[in-house]
Formats: C-alpha cells, structure tokens, sequence
C-alpha cells in the first residue's frame, strides 16, 4: 500500500467502521487545500469503498489537492452492523466527517458518492445545512433518484450520469433534477458502472471544480 494511503478505524454506533484516507502528491501541494469524502454503492449489491467509481472519485480529489477519505459502510468488509437503509449509513458519514475535521480543522469540505452513496450524500448535506455548516460542493454519480428519495441538493452540485444506465435510468435522474433546475452532465454511452468512461468523471470534476 502506498505511504499517501492510510488505513484506519473508526468507532461508530455500529461498532467498528473500516476507513482509508489518502493523501495528496506533496511534491505539488505542500498542504491539503480540503476534505473530500467519498461514499460508495449499495452494500448488498457488492459496493465497497474499493468500488472503481469510489477510487476514481478519491483519486480525483487527491489529484486536487484535497486528502479523500472512503469508508466501509455497515456489513461491509471490516466495518461492523449490518445495513441500514441509508438512516445509519449517514450518521456514520458524519461521524468520519467530524473526525477528519478534528484532524485537518477550517478546510473546505467536498461530498461525494456513487449510486447508493449519493443518498448518504445528499442526506448528509442536507443535515449539514440544517446545522449550518453544509459542504462547499458536491459530485453525484449515478445518482440513486428514484430508487431511493434522494435530497434536494445545491445548484453548484456535479451531477454526472450515462446515458445506458440501466440500474437508474437517466430519465428518472432528470425527473429529479428538473424541479431544482439543476444541470446532469450525461455521458453518452455509459452504463451505470461507467465502464471504460471513468476518465469523464475526473475530467468533468476537475474542470468544474472552480466554476
């Protein structure tokens, strides 16, 4: 494992939960410019944090400057409990959240997730919001809308998706969407696991990322 990957374990409600941070390239950042958190696909379909949208999505914001930090949900790998429809699943969230506060306080914080993390995501940004201390961004990919009420998000959130998807097909994505006049960035061609297009999401993130 590489010295930028740290391993480690936090104590949730649950019991144990098996996390990862990674670092940035300090020969490019001689600090971290903020906290990304990455959530990954449902847990009793075979998502992991090692999911290969969930390691693009961490690699993306290392490649920011950002440290990313992925977690075992609940029943998965070494992480303890069992699932719990998203309700567990984000307070954990948060939990990793104010840890990796305590370790690298007055960063900006970026959320994000693939499938069934987006839920966790939007979820927690809407807690976060109601306490006053919300996200600066969001990346959604393969957005869980229909499958699962997902929030109402903020208009600066990166919403990416394809075209072929069908686990969540693209028209209940923008049913979503489009009472919150939000833009979802479709990738043509590409199912809901973007295989052989995970190079469009770090590619759509890194250019938007500052707009």
């Amino acid at each position: 494992m590489s010295s930028r990957n740290q391993p480690f374990t936090l104590h949730g409600a649950a019991g144990a939960l098996q996390c990862i941070l990674e670092l940035p390239d300090t020969e490019r950042f001689t600090a971290p410019r903020g906290i990304a958190l990455v959530a990954h696909p449902h847990p009793l379909f075979g998502g992991t944090m090692d999911n290969k949208v969930t390691t693009t999505l961490a690699r993306t914001f290392t490649g920011m400057g950002y440290v990313a930090v992925r977690m075992n949900f609940r029943g998965v790998g070494e992480s303890a409990g069992v699932h719990d429809e998203g309700r567990g699943e984000t307070d954990d969230m948060e939990l990793l959240l104010n840890h990796m506060q305590a370790q690298y306080p007055a960063l900006p914080v970026a959320l994000s997730g693939f499938s069934f993390g987006t839920l966790v995501q939007a979820q927690l940004q809407q807690r976060l919001t109601e306490q006053g201390r919300p996200a600066e961004r969001l990346v959604l990919t393969g957005t869980a809308a229909g499958k699962w009420p997902v929030p109402a998000v903020p208009a600066n959130t990166i919403v990416i998706h394809g075209e072929q998807d069908d686990t969540i097909p693209l028209i209940d994505v923008l049913d979503w969407a489009r009472p919150q006049d939000l833009p979802v960035i479709v990738i043509p061609g590409c199912d809901h696991f973007f295989h052989r297009k995970l190079q469009h999401i770090k590619n759509f993130v890194v250019e938007m990322w500052h707009r």
